[in-house]
């Protein structure tokens, strides 16, 4: 996969949050009665599965295509090193954020119906942490 073509996508998939965050924003703060409503949980799952498709690709593709154009990339990086030298690099603020997100992203797509606290803390999370995510998005093109 190349560059461009995880740009398109990832680029989809800021789309379509963008799209959900207006009605995401209006929920907030998730409150364990929001689970009984079918209408939010349609927007919440729907924002939970573009949330982790844009942590997977950022990480797993992105970054390292990134890394990878500056000549910075070696095949037998584990994520934490691309993670540590993009930060080096300063095209990420913190790799331990990142690492965050990653559990993030971890705690939303293991369901744990009966820890629903967890669960809205984690989307309550997530929310803040789209924006950063897009941030670091925009930023890292831009440095391109």
């Amino acid at each position: 996969m190349t560059l461009k073509q995880v740009c398109e996508e990832l680029d989809i998939h800021f789309s379509r949050i963008d799209a959900l965050i207006p009605e995401i924003k209006s929920y907030l703060p998730f409150k364990e009665t929001d689970f009984n409503d079918t209408e939010k949980i349609k927007t919440i799952d729907a924002f939970i599965y573009r949330f982790t498709k844009v942590q997977d690709r950022m990480g797993e593709k992105f970054f390292p295509l990134v890394l990878n154009e500056l000549y910075e990339y070696k095949r037998s990086m584990a994520l934490i090193d691309v993670l540590h030298r993009l930060e080096k690099l300063e095209l990420i603020e913190s790799s331990d954020k990142w690492i965050e997100y990653r559990k993030l992203r971890n705690t939303l797509t293991h369901e744990y119906p009966d820890n629903e606290d967890e669960i809205i803390e984690a989307i309550n999370l997530s929310i803040e942490a789209y924006v950063d995510m897009k941030h670091i998005y925009s930023m890292i093109l831009k440095r391109l």
